[in-house]
């Protein structure tokens, strides 16, 4: 189930499908950060995959319902958390503690700033919540184009199926702050 209206654009089956074959061999155990999670249909397939934790972040409260709903109409009881609130608000609040392996990123589509500011924090102050190794991957429209680094962080890979591309991050040794 997803919240009505265009805000939020649940990830196409077949991208997630494509996404979790590639995160496969990373997923058992993984700590999984979904930003802007809507549905949380990418979060969910990732517990459902053997990620040990998965946090939820959204701040409509309207998808945070139908998160909710979703999780407990599985019978997913554990496991996650949920952070109603803005992804640029969590990223900045990220203090010591457990490290997100994967970091999956699917903003609205025409909030392109989101982009920027939520890989702009990954890749720079909130680098620190990254585990080494971390993969971030963002979701995008195929027709738009997203920066080849950000901060510490530096594009390994892009697919693109469909309307939809799948841009694939990881820290650079000498960038962020992940130290």
């Amino acid at each position: 189930m997803a919240p009505r209206g265009l805000a939020t654009r649940p990830t196409s089956d077949r991208l997630r499908e494509t996404l979790f074959n590639v995160l496969a061999p990373r997923m058992a155990g993984a700590r999984f950060l979904d930003l802007y999670a809507g549905s949380g249909a990418v979060g969910i397939e990732a517990l459902s995959r053997g990620a040990a934790e998965v946090v939820f972040v959204e701040r409509a409260p309207a998808a945070v319902k139908v998160l909710r709903a979703n999780l407990g109409g599985l019978g997913i009881g554990e496991g996650f958390r949920i952070v109603a609130g803005s992804v640029a608000g969590f990223l900045r609040g990220v203090e010591t503690g457990p490290r997100f392996d994967l970091v999956f990123l699917d903003p609205p589509y025409d909030a392109a700033d989101e982009y920027e500011k939520a890989l702009g924090l990954l890749g720079g102050p909130a680098a620190r919540s990254l585990a080494d190794g971390a993969l971030v991957v963002a979701e995008r429209r195929r027709k738009d184009r997203l920066d080849e680094a950000y901060g510490g962080l530096r594009r390994s890979r892009v697919l693109e199926q469909g309307d939809a591309g799948l841009s694939f991050y990881g820290m650079t040794e000498t960038g962020g702050e992940n130290e």
